[in-house]
């Protein structure tokens, strides 16, 4: 079982955004969100941190460290990946995949 908390609400409700850095944001195709996708944090190396499966309305979150990190979402038939800067609070990402050969 893997230990990821439950993706949902884009709101970090419950978070002391003062203390923890948070990543989140939606994955999108086409304008639609994506359920299911396979979302990767990446360090700033490239190296695997994590990875997540998208809610039903395509939201995932992370729990990370300021710093700089790539977000990778991969998808029948799609893939897409942002680079981000991370501070202390909520850092929002908009995914959006397209289509991979």
């Amino acid at each position: 079982m893997c230990g990821a908390p439950v993706q949902g609400s884009r709101n970090a409700s419950g978070v002391d955004e003062t203390k923890e850095t948070v990543i989140q944001g939606q994955v999108v195709r086409d304008g639609e969100p994506v359920p299911s996708a396979y979302v990767r944090l990446l360090d700033s190396g490239g190296e695997f941190t994590a990875e997540v499966v998208s809610s039903d309305t395509g939201d995932f979150r992370f729990f990370a460290a300021p710093g700089s990190w790539t977000v990778r979402a991969l998808a029948r038939g799609a893939a897409g990946e942002e680079k981000v800067e991370a501070v202390t609070g909520v850092t929002t990402v908009h995914l959006a995949l397209v289509a991979i050969s």
